[in-house]
Order: structure tokens, then sequence, then C-alpha cells
């Protein structure tokens, strides 16, 4: 073995000859394994991490709920795909729907969306925006 007569700190550019064959490798992933036997503390950080994300449900002024309202009469009456974004545990969605029947006494609508023939509720009041959908 020759004596390293440069300065160099970084062992990577140090030719492996050179280098001291007595160096401990240390633990490598080793040091992770204690935080990986507690897969319940893991699962709830990771819970932690998506709830940072979620929103409050969005509050809507008088004349935002009565432009939603018509909004949804119009687009009943003339049989037509509308975009609904609507709130849903914490997160906006988005479906793009056919309105069937708007029931004002419990609070919801039917309709069927684009992709399918199978009915979906939705909370009148988890609605947020919609908009018509045009033909391309």
């Amino acid at each position: 073995m020759t004596n390293l007569k440069s300065n160099e700190t970084d062992y990577r550019k140090i030719p492996r000859d050179q280098l001291n064959p007595n160096i401990p490798q240390g633990r490598g992933m080793v040091k992770w394994a204690p935080f990986a036997t507690l897969p319940e503390q893991f699962e709830a950080i990771q819970q932690y991490l998506i709830d940072q994300n979620k929103i409050d449900r969005p509050i809507l002024s008088d004349d935002q709920l009565n432009e939603l309202n018509i909004q949804l009469h119009q687009a009943l009456h003339t049989n037509t795909f509308v975009h609904i974004e609507y709130y849903n545990a914490g997160w906006l969605e988005q479906i793009t729907l056919k309105i069937k029947n708007i029931d004002m006494l419990q609070m919801y609508l039917e309709g069927y969306p684009k992709q399918n023939d199978n009915i979906v509720k939705l909370s009148l009041l988890d609605i947020t925006k919609i908009s018509q959908e045009y033909e391309r």
C-alpha cells in the first residue's frame, strides 16, 4: 500500500488499493429495522400525512347556492350532462352526470354517470360547483 500524498477527502475518488481495508462498513439498512417493526405506528404516520392534505367542507354564499339550484334545475329539464364538483370526506371530487331527480326534502340528487347506467346519489349540501358539459 502506498501512502496517499494528495489531500483528497472524497473516498470515491481515491483508488481502492489505496484505501484502508479495515474500515468498518456500518449498519447499512439495519438502522431502519426498529422503525419497521412497528407497523401500527407506521400506518398511523402514513394516515396523518394523508389527512394533512384534506380540506374542510366549503361554505357557499346564498348567491352561490341560488346559482347552483338554477343550474341543477336547468340541467334536469334539458336532460343534459353536467360536470359536478362535490365535497367527499375531505376531498373535492368531480363527476359528470345526467340528472334524474332532485329531492329537496331529503336534500339529494340522483343521476346517471356518463360512464355507466348505475344511479348515483349526491347530497345537495356537498355540491360546490356545476358546469355544463359541451359536446366535442
